[in-house]
């Protein structure tokens, strides 16, 4: 199992619109591909505008194909332009559970 963290900071002012659209209507369309969301996250504390989410996938792999299906369907390609406004600077990361950990 591998982990994709990817976090956005937002314009100032933003992230109500951000978290609206992708609840409404992002966030259907990344399930039917990404499949297993772990979490979607807002900061409080440190960096202001932040948001994070964090999807699960047997393998890179599995990663791949999964962003590619995602990539390929008409309704998300219409859909990005309408968040990609909204971001200023984006990160990406993938993670590995050590061997220990609950979600390994």
């Amino acid at each position: 199992m591998i982990y994709e963290h990817r976090c956005y900071r937002l314009r100032n002012g933003t992230v109500g619109e951000y978290l609206r659209l992708v609840g409404e209507v992002g966030l259907p369309i990344q399930r039917r591909h990404l499949g297993q969301l772990i979490g979607y996250f807002v900061t409080e504390i440190g960096p202001l505008n932040e948001i994070t989410h964090i999807w699960a996938f047997d393998d890179h792999a599995d990663r791949v194909r999964r962003r590619a299906e995602l990539m390929a369907d008409p309704a998300w390609l219409a859909f990005l332009p309408r968040i990609q406004a909204l971001i200023e600077e984006g990160t990406n990361r993938i993670l590995l559970p050590a061997s220990f950990s609950p979600l390994a």
